[in-house]
C-alpha cells in the first residue's frame, strides 16, 4: 500500500469522528417542538429518554474552486482538507458545548453535520444555537431495491452476458481497454469479497493475501473489518461493474479496473442518511480499518450508487446529500445514481428521496434486452430547489441482468439498480483509454451523454427529442463513447 501524505495527517482527528459518552441530566421543557427539530426527535426525547439524531450546520464549505485544478488528484485533496478544515473550525462550539454536556458525538466532514446522541436537554441546547440548521432523527429506512425477486443462473456459459455485449463493451475491450488502472467505488449492501468473479479484481486482494484497510468500510457496524453481504444486493452491483471469473462468467462492464467499497445499508437492506454520508465520505478520502489516516489519492473515479434515501421518513434531509453529492463533483468523482424503480408515471425520480433528483447526480434509467425502456424504470422530470430537471441523464440494461451473488454463485435481477454499475463500468473502460478526463466530471458525462443510443419521447413533458424525460439522452454506447472520445 501506498504511503500516506504526510499533511493529511494534521487533519485525521475531525475526520475520525470525536466521540465522549456520559449521561447528560433530563431536562423538561415545553411540549411544542423547535421550528428546527423533527417531530420524531422531539418524541424520541421525550419523558427523559435519549436518541440518537442528525445536525446540520447553517454555515457550509464552498469548494467550487476546485474546478480550477488540473488533476482528480489535486481536486480530491483540496475538497477534502478545505472541508475538513471548515468542519473543525465551525463545529467547535458545537463540541464544546456537548463535551460540556457529556453527550455523544461524531464529526461529519462532507457535509458540516454530527452525528448526536443525547436527551431533551441536548436537543434543547442545539435548537437554541443561531448556527444549527436542522435537527433531525436518524431513521433506518430500506429502499425499494429490486424489481421481483432473483432467479438463480449458475451455469456459466463462457459467453459475455448479453447487458454487457449489448452496451458494446466487449468492443472497446478488443481495443486494449478493459479498465485497467482504474478503480471503482460501490456504496451499497456489501459484498462476498472473494467471490470467484469479483475476487481477482477486488483492490484489496494482491494475488496472495487480503488486506483490507482502505478497501472496506462498514458504516453500518465498523466492527464487521472484512467485506460481507448478507442482503447480496452489493455483491450483485459489483459483479456488473466489474465481475469476471476468468472467462466462464464474464458479467462485468470493465474487468480489468478495480473496486473497493462501504457499506451503507445492512442485512435488512435498511440504511441512514448517516451510513450514506459516511460512505461518501471513505469514497473521497478512504481510511483504514480504525477510521484513522484517510488518503484521498485512493478515491475512485466514480461511485455506483443504487439506493434512496427515504425523504417520508423523517430523518433523510435534502441539504445534507445535496452538498455531499455537490462535494463529491468538486472532487473530480461522478456519482452514478440509479433512477429508481417508482415508473411508469411522470415525474418519479426522486419522488421518495434523493439523491436521483439532484442535477449534480448521474442519474441512470432501465432498459431491456429488446431495447425497451423498463416499465418500473423512474421518469422525469426531477424538480429540486425550485428548478426542473431533465431525468434520468442516460439508461442501461436494468432488466434479467445476471451477476455474482454470494455464496459464490449468480442470479438474475431487475432494477435501476442493476443500472448504475454498468454505467460505472463504462466511465472505467474510457479513463483507461483516455486518462485525461479522469477528474473531469462534466466531460464525462458529456461524452457518455453525446455518444449514447438515441430514444426520442414526447412523454412526460419532453420536447420529442433528446434528451427526454424518459431515456435521458439514451443507452450508453461504450464503444461510440470510445471513438467519440478521439
Amino acid at each position: 500500500m501506498k504511503s500516506r501524505p504526510a499533511r493529511i495527517s494534521l487533519l485525521i482527528v475531525l475526520a475520525v469522528g470525536l466521540s465522549v459518552t456520559a449521561a447528560s441530566p433530563a431536562t423538561s421543557s415545553g411540549s411544542q417542538a423547535p421550528s428546527k427539530v423533527g417531530a420524531k426527535v422531539w418524541s424520541e426525547t421525550a419523558d427523559g429518554r435519549s436518541a440518537s439524531f442528525l445536525v446540520l450546520l447553517k454555515s457550509q464549505s464552498d469548494v467550487s474552486s476546485a474546478s480550477v485544478l488540473r488533476t482528480k488528484e489535486q481536486k480530491g485533496l483540496f475538497v477534502y482538507q478545505t472541508l475538513v478544515e471548515y468542519a473543525q473550525r465551525t463545529q467547535a462550539p458545537i463540541v464544546s458545548e456537548l463535551q460540556r454536556m457529556g453527550a455523544s458525538y461524531r464529526s461529519h466532514f462532507l457535509v458540516n453535520m454530527l452525528w448526536v446522541h443525547g436527551d431533551r436537554a441536548v436537543v434543547d441546547a442545539l435548537a437554541a444555537r443561531p448556527d444549527v440548521a436542522r435537527i433531525d432523527a436518524v431513521v433506518w429506512f430500506r429502499p425499494n431495491l429490486t424489481v421481483g425477486r432473483a432467479v438463480a443462473a449458475p451455469k456459466g456459459t463462457q459467453t459475455i452476458e448479453w447487458n454487457v455485449t449489448k452496451i458494446g463493451a466487449p468492443k472497446v475491450w478488443a481495443k486494449g481497454f478493459t479498465g485497467q488502472g482504474i478503480v471503482l467505488g460501490n456504496i451499497d449492501t456489501g459484498q462476498q469479497w472473494d467471490h470467484p468473479a469479483l475476487k481477482p479484481h477486488y483492490r484489496g486482494w494482491n494475488g496472495q493475501i487480503a488486506d483490507h484497510n482502505y478497501n472496506w468500510y462498514d458504516a453500518t457496524n465498523p466492527a464487521n473489518r472484512a467485506p460481507l453481504d448478507p442482503f447480496g444486493h452489493g455483491t450483485h452491483t459489483a459483479g456488473t461493474m466489474v465481475g469476471d471469473d476468468g472467462g466462464t462468467n464474464q458479467i462485468g462492464v470493465a474487468p480489468g479496473a478495480k473496486w473497493f467499497s462501504c457499506r451503507s445499508m445492512d442485512a435488512t437492506g435498511a440504511g441512514t442518511i448517516d451510513t450514506y454520508v459516511t460512505c461518501f465520505e471513505f469514497m473521497l478520502a478512504p481510511w483504514n480499518l480504525d477510521h484513522k489516516n484517510p488518503d484521498p489519492s485512493l478515491a475512485p473515479v466514480a461511485i455506483s450508487n443504487s439506493w434512496y434515501c427515504s425523504i417520508s421518513m423523517e430523518g433523510c434531509t435534502q441539504t445534507a446529500l445535496y452538498r455531499t453529492v455537490k462535494n463529491v463533483v468538486a472532487a473530480g468523482i461522478v456519482p452514478v445514481v440509479s433512477a429508481g424503480n417508482f415508473g411508469s408515471a411522470c415525474s418519479t425520480v426522486g419522488i421518495d428521496g434523493p439523491p436521483a433528483q439532484y442535477n449534480q447526480s448521474y442519474t441512470v434509467g432501465a432498459s431491456t434486452i429488446s431495447d425497451t425502456l423498463a416499465g418500473f424504470s423512474s421518469r422525469g422530470p426531477a424538480t429540486f430547489k425550485d428548478r426542473t430537471f431533465i431525468k434520468p441523464d442516460i439508461v442501461a440494461p436494468g432488466v434479467n441482468v445476471r451477476s455474482s451473488v454470494p455464496g459464490g454463485g449468480y442470479a438474475t435481477l431487475s432494477g435501476t439498480s442493476m443500472s448504475s454499475p454498468h454505467i460505472a463500468g463504462v466511465i472505467a473502460l474510457i479513463d483507461s483509454a483516455r486518462p485525461s478526463l479522469i477528474g473531469n466530471v462534466q466531460a464525462i458525462e458529456h461524452l457518455l451523454n453525446h455518444s449514447a443510443t438515441q430514444h426520442d419521447s414526447s412523454e412526460c413533458s419532453s420536447s420529442g427529442g433528446h434528451p427526454n424525460n424518459l431515456w435521458g439522452w439514451g443507452v450508453v454506447n461504450a464503444i461510440k463513447a470510445y471513438r467519440t472520445s478521439g
